[in-house]
């Protein structure tokens, strides 16, 4: 049984399974609720399904895991070997997560660390990377927060959405800001901003905003080594285009992943969403 520090994240951080299984990641499932139907991120949801019912209008909502949840994922990496334990969560302003994780943390067999990143999406996923990578070189509890909070610190997401109704409805974004946009009949340009989500720009076109969000990216990385994050929600091709830009316009660009946000961030933007993430190395 090897001796190591374990990292965790939750299901919204959306890394590619292969990576999560090559760094030794364990991710908690948040629950979407679908009707009457509790269905666990990942793994009983799709974005798909998700984003199939949410044109059909139908009523979805999120929740945590519980602290039990988090109680057993510990265990059992506890007795993997694990001799500390990093849990890295995405914001507690979006979610109870993180408290859930404190109250397990409590009762493990081992030391645990949780943390609020104030991310979510890969802007969590590049924190629990960077705090995986520092495990793997010999780092301690303390060496791999240190190494997640200095990643968390520059990284920024920026995220286009067709409408603000589904970040209104679930007290993502206040109404007000909301009202904004609607009574303008603008497109939406948002950030994660001291772990919430505000409003950036207001632009009147979708093409334009799409535009803008990688004029932004590209400006915010700059000539540095960074890596970059391009999510989506039924909106694939628009994927894969500005991912393409970038590509060009990013000469620092170390990695690039391109992928569809998971159900949990899908039911409070809605379909069209159009993401992407900046982390310096």
């Amino acid at each position: 049984m090897s001796r190591h520090v374990a990292i965790v994240t939750d299901s919204t951080a959306y890394l590619p399974p292969r990576t999560m299984e090559r760094h030794g990641i364990t991710a908690v499932p948040l629950t979407v609720v679908l009707g009457d139907q509790a269905l666990e991120e990942g793994t009983e949801i799709s974005a798909r399904s998700l984003a199939q019912a949410l044109q059909k209008r139908r009523s979805v909502t999120t929740s945590r895991p519980s602290p039990e949840v988090f109680a057993e994922t510990y265990r059992r990496v506890a007795e993997s070997g694990a001799t500390g334990i990093v849990s890295l969560h995405l914001s507690a302003e979006f979610s109870g997560t993180y408290d859930a994780a404190v109250l397990a943390a409590r009762e493990a067999s081992v030391p645990v660390r949780v943390v609020d990143t104030g991310m979510v999406a890969m802007a969590l996923g590049f924190c629990a990377l960077a705090a995986a990578e520092s495990a793997e070189a010999g780092g301690t509890v303390d060496e791999a927060v240190t190494a997640a909070e200095k990643r968390a610190a520059g990284t920024y997401a920026y995220f286009y959405v067709d409408t603000l109704d589904y970040l209104r409805r679930g007290g993502r974004i206040g109404a007000a800001q909301a009202l904004l946009g609607s009574a303008l009949a603008v497109k939406p340009l948002l950030q994660l901003d001291g772990g919430r989500i505000e409003l950036l720009e207001k632009v009147r076109t979708a093409g334009k905003a799409i535009a803008r969000l990688e004029e932004i990216v590209a400006e915010r990385a700059g000539s540095a080594q960074v890596d970059i994050a391009v999510h989506h929600l039924a909106a694939p091709e628009r994927a894969a285009a500005l991912a393409e830009r970038l590509r060009v316009r990013v000469p620092g660009l170390a990695d690039l992943h391109v992928s569809e946000v998971g159900a949990v961030i899908g039911a409070h933007t809605g379909p069209g969403l159009l993401g992407a993430v900046v982390s310096p190395r």
